[in-house]
């Protein structure tokens, strides 16, 4: 599936998510689907945005988002992922599906009494939150990309590079 198509999934489910465990597990899909999204875009994504990317894909890592129960129980979305269409769209998909997870999982660690949930929901929100960091970083990089061309054409000013043509009167 196509990763804005995911994206809106789980934004959908997360809102859909009714108690502790299920923000929990859509926090975990959205982490899930980050690092997938960052490993696409490290491995075929544009160069400029490869290391950041990287970094993204990493994000995680050594705390499974693929070993929580409810995870396990319907599966990864982030499997799922076929591709990536537009960068940019993707990419502010993306963030917005990882801040909705952060605000979701600040309301469960507000609310929980229980301190095993708490500091899953702290080590979660670190997780979004720096992933969150890394999509806006390649959000960046991105708007210069696309600012070089007109930085390009100021420097070189209106002739172009060579300057005005020259008259054919002569110098």
């Amino acid at each position: 599936m196509e990763a804005e198509r995911l994206i809106e999934a789980g934004r959908r489910a997360l809102a859909d998510s009714r108690g502790a465990l299920d923000v929990m597990a859509e926090a975990w899909q959205a982490q899930a689907l980050a690092r997938a999204v960052g490993s696409r875009l490290a491995l075929c994504g544009p160069m400029e945005l490869r290391s950041e990317a990287r970094a993204l894909g990493e994000i995680g890592a050594g705390c499974s988002a693929l070993d929580h129960p409810t995870v396990i129980s319907g599966g990864a979305r982030a499997a799922q992922l076929s591709g990536i269409g537009e960068v940019r769209p993707t990419l502010a998909g993306l963030a917005l599906l990882l801040g909705e997870a952060g605000i979701a999982l600040v309301g469960v660690a507000c609310d929980t009494g229980e301190d095993g949930l708490y500091w899953q929901c702290i080590e979660a929100m670190d997780a979004a939150d720096e992933s969150l960091d890394r999509v806006h970083g390649l959000l960046r990089r991105l708007a210069e990309r696309e600012r070089e061309p007109e930085r390009a054409r100021e420097r070189d000013g209106p002739y172009g590079i060579r300057g005005p043509a020259p008259s054919a009167a002569g110098p």
